[in-house]
Formats: C-alpha cells, structure tokens, sequence
C-alpha cells in the first residue's frame, strides 16, 4: 500500500476539441431575384404573294431559304392569250413587240418560307404562289404564366440568352389580351436587334422580381438551417480560436449566395465556410487555408 502510485484522474482534465475550418468574409454588391422561362422565336406578319392574271409560269426565282428584297422580282408570268396568240401577232406586225409577260415582286423584305408553283405551270388570277415572312415582324414570344404579369408590365427591356451562349437586349413590344384557358399564360411579344436568327429557336429569358443594389450577402454554404427552415444562423469567427453561433435572418437567394438582412456585418468579420456543420456554439476551431 505504502509503494504504490495514486492512478491519475482523467475527469479533471477535460480534453479539448479542436475543429479544423474555412473562412470567408460578407460581401456588399448588387444582388437580384430573378425569374427564367423560355420564348420562341416566330415571324407575326406574312406576306402572300399571288397570280395577277391568268397564265402560265415562265421564270420562277423564289426559292425556299432565300432572302427576298423589297421589290425584287420572284415570278414572270404569261398570260394565256399571249401563249395562244402572242407569236401570230407578232409575225403579222413585229413593231408591235407583244410579248404578254407580267412581272410579279416581293411586297416586302423577307424570308421565303414556301413556293406553290414551278415554271410552266397554269395559274389562276388570285392563286398563291409563295409565302415570305416579313422580317420587321420577328420576335420572341414568351408564354408567360398570368401569376407572374406584375413582374413583367411595368418593365420594357430584358435579357435573352441564346443556345450558343449570345446574349441579347430585348424590348417588351406588346402583351396580347387573350390569355390561354389550359395553360393560364398570356403572350409577351420581345423585339430583338438581331435579323439573321432562324424561326423556332428557344432562347432564356430573364425577369428581374427584386433588385437591391448594396446588399450584404454571404455563400449559401455558410448560412445554416434547421430542419423547417425556419431558423437561419451563421458560425462567426471570435477572436483566432472561438466560433460563435449568430441568428441571421435572410434575404435575396441567388447565384450561390444569400442576403443578409440583420443582424448588420461588416467586411471584416469572418464566418467558418467548411466545417460549420453540427459546429457547437463557442467552439474551438483552427483556421485552415482553403
């Protein structure tokens, strides 16, 4: 009894926890709530271009692809009493230079989206020979759902993102007054600069809901939640050592990143980016670089 050695007591001596993390500091930017839907692109207006008299086709320069200038002469027409009778007169009188030809033009720049008729066939006065897109008339159209119109009313220009990532500046030209009974969505008509894009392609539209200008915001990665989301806190960095659990209340959510609303932070304050979870309140921790 008397050589023996009292064992250590290990209760005394709480053994500390320390938890490697990441930092990362509140920025201030803009900051928006958007929304992204789809718009097709479409011609609104058609030209016709039909027969002026009965006749046969003698020249047919429409083809279907091509762009046709205001003017430009797409059918040449004979009448049927020039090919009936047009080369007797002229072999009685040569002076006389009758030929029976009518020349039928574009009424307008556009695409030829469709011919009816070859060379040598018989047409009637009033008959269709071709279609032409006007391309004053091409637009997205955005089908827009009618829940989200005070979002879009009041506002004139938007942004369009192309497949091949082209981004265009468009202008809300006219909202139409018959919304879809199925659907509940309600056409928006955007004019773009560009002319040379083809019909049906879907581009991605961008609707801005909110807009702040100076918000403070932190990555979505260090903002934590509870199981309802219905509590929101952050893990801020006290002193070299100490993490502090701190009751946020947020704001705009996009791109990754959240506002904050209160409490107020400043550039200089530090929040655990990785290793945050499950983090106990003053906790002891040990910065590590990312």
């Amino acid at each position: 009894m008397s050589c023996g050695h009292a064992a250590p007591d290990d209760s005394s001596e709480e053994q500390s926890v320390v938890t490697p993390v990441t930092v990362t500091s509140a920025h201030t930017g803009p900051m928006a709530d958007t929304i992204e839907m789809n718009a097709t692109s479409t011609f609104l207006q058609k030209s016709i271009v039909k027969a002026s008299a009965n006749g046969y086709l003698t020249t047919v320069n429409a083809v279907v692809g091509k762009t046709a200038g205001n003017g430009e002469v797409l059918f040449v027409l004979k009448t049927k009493e020039a090919q009936s009778i047009g080369n007797t007169i002229n072999s009685l009188d040569s002076t006389f230079k009758f030929s029976g030809l009518i020349t039928i033009r574009a009424a307008r720049t556009g695409h030829i989206t469709e011919v009816n008729h070859q060379v040598g066939d018989y047409v009637q006065d009033g008959e269709q020979l071709a279609v032409i897109n006007d391309v004053n008339s091409f637009v997205f159209v955005l089908n827009l759902p009618y829940e989200l119109r005070p979002y879009v009313l009041g506002k004139k220009e938007v942004q369009l993102k192309l497949p091949d990532g082209q981004k265009l500046a468009g202008t809300i030209t006219a909202v139409t007054a018959i919304v879809d009974s199925a659907t509940q969505t309600q056409n928006v008509y955007i004019k773009v600069p560009a002319d040379q894009l083809p019909v049906n392609l879907v581009a991605k539209v961008t609707i801005v809901k909110t807009a702040k200008t100076n918000a403070v915001f932190l990555p979505r990665q260090a903002v934590l939640a509870n199981e309802t989301q219905t509590e929101f806190w952050v893990i801020k960095v006290a002193g070299d050592t100490a993490a502090v659990k701190v009751q946020v209340k947020k704001g705009l959510e996009t791109n990754g990143q959240v506002e904050i609303i209160s409490p107020t932070f400043s550039g200089a304050d530090q929040f655990v980016l990785t290793g945050n979870y499950g983090l106990a309140d003053t906790a002891t921790i040990k910065i590590v670089k990312q």
